[in-house]
């Protein structure tokens, strides 16, 4: 067995209660764009006007996601190309969000990731087991990926 498959039959074991999936496909996507949001939204130092504009797209969130994105690959390379894709519209929606929003970037990162990490410990609750991560903190990375192979399954795509 590939260690992909491992890694996602263990996650699904405490994520089998219709609600806590549901909260899941809410949440998850919610818990990794507000991370993606808060490594974008701390300043990269002193800079020129020029720069200022490069800076949306050379922000500490890039090596960080860059290194995720390797990890991903490590486990499957069809599963990392859908990741990819998932990052690239994390980040350009952080740099969306980063300009139009009325207050700090960040705020609205923090806000979100306190909620949705609430909403999460409410559906494994109802689930009655705890959340994966507590056991190895590589299923904090497992669970976009587990929501992607639902994807995949559904598209018809090997992972």
């Amino acid at each position: 067995m590939r260690k992909i498959d491992g890694l996602l039959q263990e996650y699904d074991i405490s994520h089998r209660h219709p609600t806590n999936k549901t909260i899941h496909w809410l949440c998850v996507p919610a818990i990794f764009f507000s991370a993606v949001g808060l490594l974008y939204s701390i300043p990269p130092g002193p800079m020129q006007e020029m720069e200022y504009l490069l800076s949306h797209f050379a922000n500490w969130a890039t090596p960080v996601l860059l290194l995720v994105l390797v990890y991903y690959l490590m486990l499957s390379p069809p599963l990392a190309l859908g990741m990819l894709l998932f990052v690239a519209l994390c980040l350009a929606m952080a740099s969306l969000l980063s300009l139009l929003l009325p207050f700090p970037f960040w705020i609205f990162c923090v806000v979100l990731f306190l909620l949705a990490w609430l909403v999460q410990f409410y559906g494994h609750k109802i689930e009655g087991k705890k959340p994966s991560f507590f056991k190895d903190l590589q299923f904090l990375l497992i669970g976009p990926a587990w929501l992607m192979h639902f994807i995949y399954k559904r598209l018809g795509f090997a992972y």
